[in-house]
Parts: C-alpha cells; sequence; structure tokens
C-alpha cells in the first residue's frame, strides 16, 4: 500500500476528534421574546447589520420551531428533547433538567471541547452559584450570567461567575448594563480559555428582547419617531417586504389584527404606545451590535471561517401586559444608580418606558407586529408563538450554491444538539433517553434531500397542544376544541378544515396521544378531555 493510502486510512481510524484545530468552533446565540418579523433580514424595519450580514452570506431557514415558552426551548436546545422529557418536574424550569439526560456541552467537552456560556440559564432547579442544575454543573467549564426568566437589564439578580455569586457586580458601575456585561464576558472567556488545540462551544443567551423595557438613552433616542406610523401599517410594511425576502410564502394574507387590539386610529396613548416600540427596537439593536462585537472578535483571531454561529429566537413575540403587581421579576424597590429613585412596576399609560424607573412590556399591539404575518403569541401553539427565525454561518462548512439563500427544511429546536453534534465528529450518550430530534446537517452541505422528514413535530406547554405531520397541522388553545390546517395552502392558519375533515384530525389526534402516553402528559391529556366532556 502506498504512503498516501495508509495515511488516509490512518486518518479515518483516527477520525476529527484527533484534529481538534480542524473541527469547528460553535456559536449558538437565542435571543429572548421576539417575533419572526424583528430582523432586517426577515423583513423588519429594526437594523441588525450583523445579523443581516450573517444572513447574506448565511443560510436562513423558514421553517423552523421553537417551543411556545422561554426554558421549555432551551430545554430542548440542550438535550435533544421535548421538554416534557428534559423537564420531570411536569415541564417547569423549577424542576431543572433531568439529571439523567446528556446535555450539548456535557456531550461536546466530553469529545474535546471547551465550553462556554454567557447569558440567561433559565433550566435549574437551585439559584445557588454552584447548585446541582447550574449550567456549571450541567456541562459548561464557564458560565456568567443569571438563572432567573427576567431580570432588570441595568441590575440584573443572582449574577454568577464560575459557580460563585455576582450578584452586585452592577454595583459602583452606572454604565452597567446586561446585554453588553454577556458579551463583554463572553469576549473575556474566548481570550482567556481558547487556543489552537481546542475548539470551542460559546453558548450566548441574551435576555433582549424579554421585558422589562430597559434601554440606554442613546439607543432609544435613536428609534424615536419612528413608530408614528402604528402598529396596523407596520404590519403591512413589514408582511410586504417579507414576501419580497420569500421568507414567507407570497401567496399567504396578512392575518387579522387581533381582537384585543384596537385599530391604531383609535388608539388612546399613542405616544406611550411609540416609546414602547423605540424601547423594543433600542433592545434589539443594542443585542445585534454585541453580536458584532463577537463576529469582529472571531474575524480578528482568524476563527471565523471555522466558526458555525447559529442565531435563533426562544418563542415568538410576548403579548402580556406587565401589571403593577405582577411578581417574580421585579425585586426592588428604588433605582442602583444612586440616587434610590422609587420603581413604578406596571404598564401605566403615560409613563415613558426605558428607564430603571420603569418596569414595563410592549404588549398586544406591536407583539402583533413582531410575530407578522402569523396568529398569536408566545404561550401559544400556533405558528405566532412557535416559528423562528433560524440564521446560521459557516464558511468553511456551508456549501457556496446556497449561500445567501432560504431553507425550507422543516426543523425544530430538538434537531439543534444532534446538528452541533454531528457537525463537530461528536457523540452523546442516549441512554435512557434516544434523542428525539435529527441533524439537519446535510441541509448546511446542500443536500436538504438528505434529511429524513420529521413524521411528526410535537408541542403541549401553557396555553395549547399541537402536532404538525408534513403539511398537517392540528393545534388547540387551552380548552379550546382542536383547529387543523393545512400550512402549505394556509401558513396563517385561517381556514380551519377540522369540521370537514373530521378523519385527518382523528388521525393526528391518535398520534398526539400516542406521544403523550411517553410523557407525562397521557394523565394530563385525558384528564382535560374527561373534564370536557363531563361538563358538555
Amino acid at each position: 500500500m502506498s504512503l498516501r493510502g495508509s495515511l488516509c486510512l490512518i486518518l479515518i481510524a483516527f477520525g476529527l476528534k484527533g484534529f481538534s484545530a480542524k473541527r469547528p468552533n460553535i456559536v449558538l446565540i437565542i435571543s429572548d421574546d421576539m417575533g419572526y418579523a424583528d430582523l432586517g433580514c426577515y423583513g423588519g424595519e429594526i437594523e441588525t447589520p450583523n445579523l443581516d450580514g450573517l444572513a447574506k452570506k448565511g443560510l436562513r431557514f423558514t421553517n423552523y420551531y421553537v417551543n411556545n415558552m422561554c426554558w421549555p426551548t432551551r430545554a430542548s436546545l440542550m438535550t435533544g428533547l421535548y421538554p416534557k422529557t428534559a423537564l420531570p418536574d411536569k415541564g417547569s424550569a423549577a424542576g431543572g433538567l433531568h439529571p439523567k439526560s446528556t446535555t450539548l456541552p456535557e456531550a461536546l467537552r466530553k469529545s474535546g471541547y471547551t465550553t462556554l456560556m454567557s447569558g440567561k440559564w433559565h433550566l435549574s432547579n437551585s439559584k445557588e452559584p454552584d447548585g446541582p442544575g447550574s449550567p456549571h454543573n450541567r456541562g459548561f467549564d464557564h458560565f456568567y450570567g443569571t438563572i432567573n426568566g427576567a431580570s432588570d437589564f441595568f441590575a440584573p439578580d443572582d449574577l454568577q461567575l464560575d459557580g460563585k455569586s455576582m450578584a452586585h457586580e452592577w454595583e459602583n458601575n452606572p454604565d452597567y448594563y446586561y446585554t453588553d456585561a454577556l458579551t463583554d464576558h463572553a469576549l473575556r472567556f474566548l481570550e482567556k480559555y481558547t487556543n489552537d488545540e481546542k475548539p470551542f462551544f460559546l453558548y450566548v443567551a441574551y435576555t433582549a428582547a424579554h421585558w422589562p423595557l430597559h434601554a440606554r438613552p442613546d439607543d432609544i433616542a435613536h428609534y424615536e419617531g419612528r413608530y408614528k406610523m402604528g402598529w396596523d401599517k407596520l404590519r403591512k410594511q413589514r408582511h410586504a417586504r417579507m414576501k419580497e425576502l420569500g421568507v414567507v410564502d407570497p401567496s399567504w394574507p396578512l392575518s387579522p389584527r387581533h381582537p384585543n387590539v384596537p385599530a391604531w386610529k383609535d388608539e388612546e396613548h399613542k405616544a406611550w404606545q411609540e416609546r414602547r416600540m423605540e424601547v423594543y427596537a433600542a433592545q434589539v439593536t443594542s443585542m445585534d451590535r454585541n453580536i458584532g462585537r463577537i463576529i469582529s472578535r472571531l474575524k480578528q483571531t482568524g476563527e471565523f471561517e471555522n466558526t458555525i454561529i447559529l442565531f435563533q429566537h426562544d418563542n415568538g413575540g410576548c403579548h402580556v401586559e406587565y401589571g403593577k403587581n405582577r411578581k417574580g421579576a421585579w425585586t426592588r424597590p428604588f433605582t442602583t444608580d444612586g440616587k434610590k429613585q422609587p420603581i413604578m412596576p406596571g404598564n401605566i399609560p403615560g409613563l415613558m418606558p426605558g428607564p430603571q424607573t420603569t418596569f414595563q412590556s410592549y404588549g398586544y399591539g406591536w407583539a402583533n407586529a413582531a410575530n407578522t404575518p402569523f396568529r398569536l403569541f408566545k404561550q401559544h401553539d400556533h405558528e405566532g408563538g412557535t416559528r423562528s427565525p433560524l440564521i446560521i454561518s459557516w464558511p468553511t462548512g456551508l456549501n457556496h450554491n446556497i449561500s445567501g439563500g432560504l431553507a425550507g427544511t422543516v426543523c425544530h429546536a430538538i434537531d439543534m444538539m444532534p446538528t452541533l453534534l454531528d457537525a463537530a465528529g461528536a457523540e452523546a450518550q442516549q441512554k435512557p433517553f434516544k434523542f428525539e430530534g435529527r441533524s439537519f446537517l446535510p441541509v448546511l452541505r446542500g443536500k436538504s434531500g438528505a434529511v429524513a422528514a420529521h413524521d411528526s413535530i410535537y408541542w403541549a406547554h401553557a396555553k395549547g397542544k399541537a402536532i404538525r405531520a408534513g403539511d398537517w397541522k392540528l393545534v388547540s388553545g387551552s380548552k379550546n376544541d382542536w383547529e387543523l390546517y393545512n400550512l402549505r395552502d394556509d401558513g396563517v392558519e385561517l381556514k380551519d378544515l377540522a369540521a370537514s375533515k373530521p378523519g385527518k384530525v382523528a388521525e393526528l389526534k391518535r398520534k398526539f396521544e400516542n406521544w403523550a402516553k411517553r410523557t407525562d402528559l397521557g394523565k394530563v391529556t385525558r384528564a382535560k378531555e374527561k373534564n370536557k366532556k363531563s361538563k358538555n
């Protein structure tokens, strides 16, 4: 045998794991409570030049699904499992990830990766810095961030760094802003803990643009006056751009304005509503600017070409109207800037959001625009709550023929872990839980036909349950009857076919129930239906 042939056999036998420098770095970035239509490259007017730049030479997915709330999506990303499997405490974040599940960072670390995280975890059964379910104990070599689902951007609660409390890092720092701090620590991790000998996995979980509406004054001023047209015109403008970009089917109409949203001409507090959206847009642009800092660092060190960068949302835009008496996230009475000004929580018309003295959300009207052209919101399993952008950049791995293009392959957050392990040449322990997702790496290689289609995709959390099988989707809101849609023709879910196709409803319902039996959903689903029959 020739020397060249022997060398090839050695390389094959040794595998990529022996040549860590050639394995891709991975940067997974997730935003919080944003809508499908918010980013510029998906039809939005909010300025996101860095993400748009990744999309221009990368790949945008148009059929990528997440779960309908924060922690269920994060559980799926970290385990390749549906949340009811990954989260044993009835899908609750409080119970933490199943102790017998294998996480993405655990699998990557075992295969030779340095694993780093900066941001919101929201998957722990303990807020103790070194608790059993903390990122530090679920596979990350280094972690900076928070466990809570939401917090003050100027003084976040329960900050941690590598198993130690950083609860008051923001003290004596009037310039502290959480989005910036997450990026600062991510860059420090890359500088301090990465080298040419080992690939790295960096997970950046921003809290933008989750409430509260907190942003820097200069960023808010940048958007001043841009939303005077109101949400009705904004939805139409976004929809038109989305059709031009191809991120929605041009035959799909714009869904009707949500019944809880008044026509803009009838809105009583226009100036206040405008400011809510200005602050939201400022949060998004701040996040994009910080993503640009990470991209710049990768380019400066020559790592950008061999790094897979992925960006997605955790769920759809959030409609929640933040009330004065809401508990859990608002935890302090006064500002932390040394002035000790009282904080006024709640969506109070006339009280302009943005500074730490406020604690507000942007509400139904703008969330309806964020989820253009789809119906409903976060907490719902309709498309508005579960369809997310997915942008992937990988200069050395992405097929050049599809760079800058769109991918229509149906994927879900449960597919992320299998895909990234596939790209990394890594494996995971799949006992007792086998992956419920599958790798879509062939899509990135330009071979979408080589990806096995999901037989079905399932949802069941908060205000609903759903199953998608092929083009068909069966979905139910809280305590509502099943609705049936053909997403190929009606991706906006306007034409309910349940009454005219009872056979298809029965088929998909049976599939959903069989899936439910594999989780603790079985008892919940049967109990709800029994209760419903007893009332009829």
